[in-house]
């Protein structure tokens, strides 16, 4: 059964178009190399940058491997703690991606379901969540997330938003990015609902939240899945802005974001490669994303095929 999904899934419209884009496959090619990179990390990085044991201020600030003084036991040299610059960038795209990718999750659960339950339910219940998401719309999604960032902050005592940071960013960034998903399965959802195998499940007896999972939803996971890579990429940068204005993980246990805020306090003191390799990092998987996002979205349009 495996075996069949996977020769009808390379014989498919979708396998030959990205095989006939070049840009898409590097860009694919980076996206898993930065991923399988920063889950190797504890295997290929040279230490720990959050083991306090390993790190000196003796060893602050050593240039890159290629320039004057530079060692190779800090490649990409070090930071302001003495922190290898290679191993924290590979350890921070590890808690960007972690980030964004449950975000994404968070964002994609509820999205589809109140998108699911406006466009299949209709009426005042469509009508509220529809007018929700459009005053939500109205405002940047970094905005939102930190406006969610603040109130929990607010709600949480002392210490312990330094302790659940991690989930208070992907509460912040994953209900900031969930109406792209409202709004394409409610318009999705619309359109399913009057076709015949739905109007035959319902003279069957078929309960409305079955009908909704087992049938329509397999029907709208297309432009779901696009707009989730898409997200995905919107979700890591956003991380990384509220990383970078201190809202974000604490310098102890950094995100990309969190590397380019340390670095930019001395980008013009000559201490350059501090700022700009985790810059360079997090410009690229972004970009790469972005690129394997727009492929999917012109693949998965039954316009364009």
């Amino acid at each position: 059964m495996l075996i069949e999904s996977f020769r009808r899934f390379f014989d498919s419209d979708i396998w030959f178009s990205f095989k006939q884009s070049k840009v898409t496959i590097c860009a694919a090619a980076v996206s898993a190399a930065i991923i399988l990179a920063a889950i190797a990390a504890p295997l290929i990085s040279l230490h720990n940058p959050f083991d306090p044991a390993v790190i000196s201020l003796m060893d602050a600030f050593s240039p890159p491997v290629w320039l004057e003084e530079g060692s190779w036991v800090f490649p990409l040299g070090s930071d302001d703690q003495g922190r290898d610059l290679y191993s924290a960038i590979l350890y921070g795209s590890r808690v960007s991606l972690l980030i964004g990718f449950s975000s994404v999750v968070l964002a994609m659960f509820v999205g589809v379901a109140l998108g699911l339950v406006a466009g299949y339910v209709g009426g005042v219940v469509d009508g509220v969540i529809m007018r929700v998401a459009d005053v939500q719309i109205s405002f940047p999604a970094i905005l939102i997330a930190l406006l969610i960032d603040g109130v929990m902050r607010a709600l949480l005592p002392g210490g312990r938003h330094e302790e659940l940071v991690f989930y208070v960013l992907v509460l912040s960034i994953g209900l900031s990015q969930w109406v792209q998903f409202a709004r394409t399965v409610r318009g999705s959802t619309m359109v399913e609902r009057n076709k015949e195998y739905v109007q035959a499940a319902r003279v069957i007896g078929i309960s409305a939240p079955i009908i909704m999972l087992r049938h329509i939803l397999p029907n709208v996971m297309g432009p779901v899945l696009v707009i989730g890579t898409i997200s995905l990429a919107v979700a890591i940068l956003t991380e990384a802005t509220l990383s970078f204005l201190g809202v974000g993980v604490p310098p102890t246990e950094p995100s990309l974001g969190t590397l380019i805020r340390i670095g930019q306090d001395f980008l013009f003191s000559g201490e350059w490669w501090i700022v700009i390799f985790p810059g360079v990092t997090l410009a690229t998987l972004i970009l790469a994303v972005n690129l394997l996002g727009d492929w999917m979205r012109d693949a998965f349009n039954p316009k364009l095929r």
